[in-house]
């Protein structure tokens, strides 16, 4: 058998745009021989999965499913809306988020984790070859409690339990499921509407109030010009207060009602049960949050596939 060297791994993974580990696979399975190991991995479909993998996934969809006092929501990638119509690729995620509930949500453990097919790893490189665009499983968070439930809800549903927002309210309480289950569904769509950063002020993120603030600061600088350093410190301050209040989960206003705090309506609703109710954790995925999209230009693209010029 040919010495697999490193040279050879890397103009064949330059050539094909393929991973390094198929690059060498490829190889070796052609004894050395970099043409063959070219079509080798064209054959399975990884050096086409390879070269999709370079595009922006920000569409697909959002998973969560529950079992008990468990949750988990995952979000998987694709570049279309189109594919999240797609029947292999809405298995794929319901599979995901199935396994996702029983091992947790670590992402890389999940690629290695079995499913129908193989690994998702590789199911998944199989379906971008298959479904002819790039898929990304991007994140996942499981909740749980030790009593209580955990309540899932899914916005603009393509398919039960998959859809674009998905939310899960992990409530701790000996209240029974008649109490839980309605007031988790109704946090739900007040999380999937308000879209809190945090569940209390305490656990925002100190980088994002900061920069907030910087904003807020630059933005009052006249109204305090003057002032005593008491009133020019209120006038700024209530500002920040006012961000961290609504970006908060339990002290924003509730939407259904628009005024009462989040925190208020849990507590009334445990005082009618008889029994304390704790908003332990939350989870709120939008598809494609956080993703910066690419912007192309149509014309071009049709230009430069014709061979054509502008």
């Amino acid at each position: 058998m040919a010495e697999i060297t490193a040279a050879a791994v890397k103009e064949l993974r330059e050539r094909s745009g393929a991973g390094m580990m198929d690059c060498k696979k490829a190889l070796s399975e052609t004894n050395g021989d970099i043409e063959a190991a070219s079509d080798w991995l064209r054959s399975k479909g990884l050096a086409a999965a390879a070269k999709k993998s370079s595009r922006t996934a920000a569409e697909g969809l959002v998973g969560v499913a529950v079992a008990g006092t468990k949750g988990v929501a995952v979000e998987v990638n694709s570049q279309t809306d189109f594919v999240a119509k797609n029947e292999i690729f809405q298995n794929f995620v319901r599979e995901v988020t199935a396994v996702a509930l029983e091992k947790g949500d670590d992402v890389e453990a999940l690629k290695a984790a079995s499913i129908t097919g193989g690994t998702i790893e590789e199911v998944l490189v199989a379906n971008i070859a298959t479904i002819g665009e790039n898929q990304v499983l991007r994140r996942a968070k499981a909740v749980s409690v030790a009593n209580g439930a955990v309540i899932p809800y899914v916005h603009n549903a393509a398919a039960p339990g998959l859809g674009k927002i998905g939310v899960l309210v992990a409530l701790e309480s000996d209240a029974g499921v008649d109490v839980l289950e309605p007031l988790g569904k109704q946090l739900a769509m007040h999380i999937a509407a308000a879209f809190p950063l945090a569940l209390t002020v305490d656990d925002l993120d100190p980088e994002v109030v900061e920069r907030e603030a910087a904003i807020l600061r630059e933005k009052n600088a006249e109204k305090i010009v003057g002032k005593s350093a008491e009133v020019a410190e209120k006038i700024l301050n209530g500002p920040i207060e006012k961000f961290k209040k609504e970006n908060a989960l339990l002290t924003q206003a509730f939407v259904m009602d628009g005024k009462t705090p989040v925190g208020d309506v849990i507590a009334k609703a445990g005082k009618d049960a008889g029994s304390t109710i704790v908003l332990k954790d939350y989870v709120r995925f939008q598809l494609g949050e956080g993703i910066e999209k690419e912007e192309s230009d149509f014309a071009a693209e049709v230009a430069a596939t014709a061979g054509l010029t502008k």
